[in-house]
């Protein structure tokens, strides 16, 4: 079936075909890695763009024009599908994602620990905004099944997305930030600081998923190109980009 997206472009003569992607911002590291490595594969050009899974699922409902979804978790990648903008029933889990604490290497924060916290240096935390972003849900639920909502509430500051949080604690705006593995996994985020992993028992599995919008303009190339991240070949390279493989 991957060879369809390489067939199309083949009878489109010399022009290349794209393929619309609308990625979560946890994605953004990512999927430039994956789009080349597709690219090089079938001949296909992935083109994404990237915001809070929320947001993206807004501008789907409002007729933006994207081929596939990849969003953070599956409750948004559902809303589609019950407005009948998917060309499928369920959702395709693709990763899962992993919540960390990150802090610059100059950050009160260090030596970073989670009673990182409470000290009395750290006195603001970024988080994305848990009604727009499964990450910033997911900070929420640690926070609070860890015992420390009340600890840090005056402390926080919200992100609109994973990737705007992340740069509020690389800027030092926030001495620390709650983000995605896949954003403290990359540059300049592994050379400016550390993380420690918070429990995976403290919040939901953030379970990522994707769906093919039924606009597509090649179902086909859609369908294959959600197959091939299902597909056991990327599954094992997720680690290396700080997500791990669908259950």
């Amino acid at each position: 079936m991957l060879l369809l997206p390489l067939l199309a472009a083949s009878a489109a003569g010399a022009q290349v075909m794209e393929l619309h992607v609308a990625a979560a911002a946890d994605l953004q590291p990512v999927m430039p890695a994956l789009a080349a490595e597709y690219e090089r594969k079938t001949g296909v050009k992935v083109v994404t763009s990237f915001g809070s899974s929320a947001t993206l699922a807004e501008q789907l409902q409002n007729g933006d024009p994207q081929d596939v979804f990849l969003s953070a978790d599956f409750l948004h990648p559902e809303t589609l599908i019950a407005a009948g903008l998917v060309d499928g029933k369920t959702p395709t889990p693709y990763a899962c994602g992993v919540l960390v604490l990150w802090a610059r290497r100059d950050s009160p924060a260090q030596p970073l620990t989670l009673d990182s916290l409470t000290k009395p240096g750290v006195s603001k935390i970024a988080v994305a905004n848990d009604l727009h972003a499964p990450y910033g849900m997911a900070a929420t639920r640690a926070l609070k099944n860890l015992g420390f909502t009340d600890k840090v509430a005056s402390k926080l500051v919200v992100g609109e997305n994973i990737a705007q949080t992340a740069q509020f604690a690389l800027s030092g705006n926030a001495q620390a930030g709650l983000i995605s593995l896949t954003i403290a996994s990359s540059q300049p985020f592994r050379d400016a600081g550390t993380f420690v992993r918070l429990p995976a028992t403290s919040y939901p599995p953030v379970v990522q998923c994707g769906v093919v919008l039924k606009a597509a303009k090649n179902l086909a190339a859609a369908h294959a190109f959600l197959e091939w991240l299902t597909s056991k070949e990327v599954q094992q390279s997720l680690p290396k980009f700080g997500l791990d493989p669908a259950e």
